[in-house]
């Protein structure tokens, strides 16, 4: 099954990958600005939200909101739909 970046970077956010250079690495051949991208995309669609800390050097951190973890599960539904049939 070919997932999608935002797919992949929701299923991180949801296993506590949570900075954007850790999302980064996590997946191959992400570049920084696609990234962004899709992280701003995401906020916008309310299914992230972005928290970032007053501190030196600045710090920020993504979360699934409620929304986002109820999308997140039916998206794991339509994988195990999609596994199952190609069985």
């Amino acid at each position: 099954m070919v997932r999608t970046v935002a797919v992949s970077i929701l299923r991180l956010v949801r296993q506590g990958v949570v900075r954007p250079g850790a999302i980064e690495r996590a997946v191959d051949g992400l570049s920084a600005k696609v990234l962004n991208e899709r992280l701003r995309k995401l906020v916008a669609c309310g299914v992230v939200r972005r928290e970032a800390y007053p501190e030196i050097p600045p710090r920020v951190e993504y979360h699934l909101t409620p929304f986002g973890q109820r999308l997140v599960k039916i998206l794991d539904a339509i994988e195990e739909l999609d596994v199952a049939g190609a069985e």
